[in-house]
């Protein structure tokens, strides 16, 4: 699993990596636009929210979401990834900070219109999930929602299936969401398949 350096070390090809792996079908990254496309306009359905992006990275998603006029806040650990995405977005408020360690202060104290995550909450073990995400709910504003696009699967058959598949290219050490058990501690949560190895995950306030 990469640390903070290494996704500094990553920043200046990540863009173009995931293109690739999107462009191939293949895992990790298979299904990746449809992701982005589907959680941008899930968001801008809501007009100019207050959006809150946990794991931005180069600011793929967010730079959308900020010139169609959303207020952008977020949080990152790579200090690589957070200076390309501030180069795209001078305005945003964006914040480095470990997603294990919970929200930085500065973002703590706010509430949000929608909390936006892609690619970055697959770090954290399973309970460690529910308790971030109860965390989150407590700062979405009434009629908000958590919007979660990643490597996740309905099923844990699915997700057996899928690291078949992959055979060596499997990383071990992420853990992948299932959203058949995450539905035990919130059997609200709505999951909608985008390709073989990604998905779309909804818990709505």
């Amino acid at each position: 699993m990469l640390n903070e350096k290494g996704f500094d070390r990553w920043a200046e090809d990540y863009d173009a990596d995931v293109a690739r792996s999107d462009g191939e079908g293949s895992y990790p990254f298979a299904g990746y636009q449809r992701v982005l496309d589907a959680i941008a306009r899930r968001v801008l359905e809501r007009g100019t929210p207050r959006v809150l992006d946990l794991g931005f990275g180069t600011g793929t998603l967010t730079e959308r979401l900020y010139r169609a006029g959303c207020q952008v806040f977020g949080q990152d650990f790579s200090p690589e990834m957070l200076s390309a995405a501030r180069r795209k977005m001078p305005e945003a408020q964006l914040f480095l900070g470990d997603l294990s360690h919970g929200l930085v202060p500065e973002l703590a104290g706010r509430d949000y219109d929608c909390i936006v995550a892609t690619y970055s909450l697959h770090h954290l073990a399973d309970g460690e999930k529910v308790r971030f995400l109860r965390e989150l709910q407590a700062h979405l504003r009434p009629g908000g929602a958590i919007l979660i696009g990643d490597v996740a699967f309905a099923t844990r058959a699915e997700l057996a299936a899928c690291q078949a598949a992959a055979g060596e290219s499997w990383d071990e050490e992420e853990v992948y969401f299932v959203a058949d058990e995450l539905r035990e501690a919130f059997p609200q949560l709505r999951f909608e398949k985008l390709s073989p190895c990604a998905g779309l995950l909804t818990l709505e306030e």
